[in-house]
């Protein structure tokens, strides 16, 4: 009989990982003093009070500012919208080129099509799967105005090397921070060090508001320009009437104020959580490590990460088995893992069969065939191996578990030889 659970044997592992978000009574209440105070939205005026958004938005506002020691931050409905009003606020312009990294979510390209701006891909380092900034001056063209490099799973891009090739070009930078809210670059918080930086607040990231997002900066221009963004376009200012005035095209991008009384919550938590991810995830990797074929993400002496996600550099001959057969094996066992992260994105849809309007009039070359970006390509199609379940309110024992299911199906791994993943 085998001993692996794909092929029959026992499951490892029969009870679920702990749910996420971590919600207790702290966010209950808050969410519970803004209904009974019926201001729900951030954006209408009281009786008897100038239009302005809600009480929460600001305090959230300013606590993000202050941990990031920045001058501005601004509370979004979303991060996808944040970076959108990134871009606009940027001043990239429709047909300019925003270079950013293929191995990210589809919104960290898309908000600049937002803009009727053009995304042009650059590659990701092997080991720390993080823009490169090499790739990236490869890439720069006339036409290019901003770099978006991503703080992959957590941990912290090379910042100096993509700021130094922005100073060396005259360009902007946009931290895209959606899965790094605490984590550190040279001691710095990230997305405090490009021109702006973004952050996510959706239910699956390290801290959550159920819907959400962030822009910080030291720039004037820009969070002024965000502000519009946000509102319509109208300037909303303090003990004054409101203009229903729109200055520049804007949306509706407005947080509401449950979303902040919730993120405020879970914000005063993220240091703690951001603590605990780290000692889980050490936990797994020192387990793992003895093995030899599962190297985790690089990071460099001196930063941080959030550990949004646990992730590995999967060496097939060493494991001796295909990457799809040790993940499938992996989760009959009760243990949670994916091989890859998201398909490179000059893959999709919108680069190719239904590209939108702004590409007929685009001037550039921006390359979206596949392999232009081949270490992209060779982490998701081969190589790396992920798990977001390193989190808060995981136990000692729920990471033994994941260690075990590793050295299980490794030295089990014969039993795989003739299985044929579906």
């Amino acid at each position: 009989m085998s001993n692996l659970a794909l092929l029959g044997g026992k499951k490892l592992r029969e009870a679920p990982f702990p749910p996420h978000p971590v919600i207790d009574e702290r966010e209950k209440k808050a969410a519970m003093e803004v209904l009974e105070s019926g201001m729900l939205s951030t954006f209408v005026a009281s009786p008897g009070k100038y239009f302005l958004w809600g009480k929460k938005i600001r305090e959230f506002e300013q606590l993000f500012a202050d941990y990031h020691k920045v001058k501005y931050a601004i509370a979004f409905n979303s991060a996808t919208a944040a970076l959108h009003a990134a871009v606009v606020a940027c001043d990239v312009q429709p047909g300019e080129e925003v270079i950013t990294t293929p191995y990210t979510f589809t919104s960290t390209a898309t908000s600049a099509l937002m803009a009727n701006a053009v995304p042009v891909f650059a590659d990701v380092d092997a080991e720390t799967f993080n823009l490169s900034p090499a790739a990236v001056e490869a890439r720069i063209s006339p036409l290019t105005r901003a770099i978006t490099p991503v703080h992959l799973f957590g941990a912290p891009a090379d910042i100096d090397g993509i700021m130094k090739v922005a100073k060396k070009h005259n360009l902007k930078v946009i931290e895209d921070c959606a899965q790094a809210p605490g984590a550190r670059y040279k001691g710095k918080p990230v997305g405090s060090i490009g021109d702006c930086g973004i952050f996510s607040f959706t239910e699956n990231k390290n801290i959550t508001s159920g819907e959400g997002g962030m822009l910080i900066t030291n720039d004037d221009h820009i969070a002024d320009v965000a502000r519009l963004v946000r509102n319509h376009g109208e300037a909303i200012l303090a003990n004054q009437p409101r203009s229903y005035s729109s200055s520049i095209l804007g949306w509706n991008y407005r947080m509401t104020e449950i979303d902040a009384a919730i993120g405020i919550e879970q914000f005063k938590k993220m240091d703690q959580f951001n603590a605990e991810r780290n000692r889980l995830a050490k936990i797994v990797m020192d387990g793992v490590a003895p093995l030899g074929f599962l190297v985790p993400q690089k990071i460099p002496e001196g930063d941080y990460s959030a550990f949004y996600a646990l992730a590995f550099r999967y060496d097939e001959e060493k494991a001796g088995v295909p990457r799809k057969k040790f993940v499938d094996a992996l989760n009959a066992e009760g243990v949670p893992f994916a091989g890859g992260y998201v398909k490179p994105l000059y893959y999709s849809p919108i680069y190719h069969d239904n590209k939108p309007f702004i590409y007929k009039h685009y001037k550039g070359s921006a390359d979206y065939s596949p392999n232009s970006c081949p270490v992209s390509e060779r982490l998701h199609f081969k190589e790396l191996l992920l798990t977001i379940i390193c989190r808060p309110t995981a136990t000692d024992k729920d990471m033994q578990d994941v260690v075990a299911a590793v050295r299980k199906v490794y030295e089990n791994r014969k039993e795989l030889e003739g299985y044929t993943p579906a």
